[in-house]
């Protein structure tokens, strides 16, 4: 699956009082990882930013003087983000923003979710950690996730944060690979209730640098949680007996 994690980066909160995108930030994933394509670009908003958005952004009105609209941009993010999934950390206020802006433009751009899917991972947090905070901070903290250098809210950054954190909260999502060995030497068939398995599956063995990001993976995760992780006591437990 083609998917695009997005963040926007604003004037103000409001995109019906005519507040309007300054940066865009999207980063491609496929197969639940980075393939290195990213979309990213500030935009002149035709108007000022507001002083609070300014301190949180560290966007100043000059800054974007000299940058693009965005219908200069429009076409070449549409082809983008086209048939993807958009995951994107409180869906309804970038979404918001990005329709406001296609509206602008015309009826013939229609609106986000005619081009792309969308996935709220607040939503997403919310469900899996309720009644604590779920913020893209909070979650970075909780997934072991290094956001040392976002000092300032950035489209891009953020953007890759987020592609961290989305990875962090499905890695618990298993894909079950059924492929099998096509050897005739190989052929039975064992009947467990309703499955009918025709040939033995073939086991595949973790690479050297997939050995070695579960390790990192785990590494932050104890660093996270102040200690030993569950997943590491459970494996020392396990070698013990």
């Amino acid at each position: 699956m083609r998917q695009i994690v997005l963040d926007t980066e604003t004037t103000g909160l409001e995109a019906h009082l005519g507040h309007r995108l300054v940066e865009i930030g999207a980063v491609e994933m496929i197969g639940r990882r980075p393939t290195g394509r990213n979309f990213h670009t500030y935009l002149n908003p035709e108007r000022a930013i507001d002083e609070e958005a300014s301190k949180v952004t560290g966007i100043k009105d000059e800054d974007l003087v000299d940058q693009p609209l965005f219908r200069d941009k429009v076409d070449e993010f549409l082809a983008f983000i086209r048939g993807a999934e958009l995951i994107i950390h409180n869906a309804a206020f970038d979404v918001g923003f990005i329709d406001a802006e296609l509206k602008r433009l015309g009826p013939e751009y229609g609106k986000t979710t005619d081009h792309a899917s969308v996935l709220d991972t607040l939503a997403m947090a919310r469900a899996m950690y309720p009644g604590q905070r779920n913020s893209l901070d909070a979650l970075c903290k909780r997934l072991g996730v290094d956001n040392t250098k976002r000092d300032l809210h950035g489209g891009l950054l953020d953007a890759q944060l987020l592609a961290e954190v989305y990875i962090g909260m499905t890695s618990g999502q298993v894909v079950l690979d059924l492929a099998f060995d096509a050897s005739k030497d190989h052929e039975r068939t064992d009947v467990l209730g309703e499955i009918i398995i025709t040939r033995r599956p073939v086991v595949r063995r973790a690479t050297d640098e997939e050995v070695a990001l579960h390790t990192a993976r785990l590494d932050a995760l104890d660093k996270a949680a102040g200690g030993k992780s569950v997943w590491r006591a459970v494996e020392a437990d396990s070698t013990i007996h």
